[in-house]
């Protein structure tokens, strides 16, 4: 399970990540962080659809996203 990991206190409620998330995951909070901004979050009944793509943290203008990547299990093909 890939999961995504943001900090509040970079963000600045731009929601570009929102917008660009395949599985729309990511949406605005009711939390805001010291500067004023309502940030985003990570739904936590859907948490576990991240499929870990960067899409959102390559599109955060803050840097306030980072993704942390599930590493799969090789098959065994022989």
């Amino acid at each position: 399970m890939s999961r995504i990991v943001l900090d509040e206190e970079r963000c600045k409620g731009c929601l570009l990540c929102t917008v660009v998330c395949p599985k729309n995951i990511l949406r605005q909070s009711a939390r805001m962080n010291a500067q004023g901004y309502k940030v985003a979050e990570c739904a936590p009944e859907l948490a576990e659809e991240c499929t870990g793509c960067t899409a959102c943290a390559q599109m955060c203008p803050d840097l306030a996203i980072v993704v942390w990547r599930t590493v799969k299990a090789k098959e065994a093909s022989r």
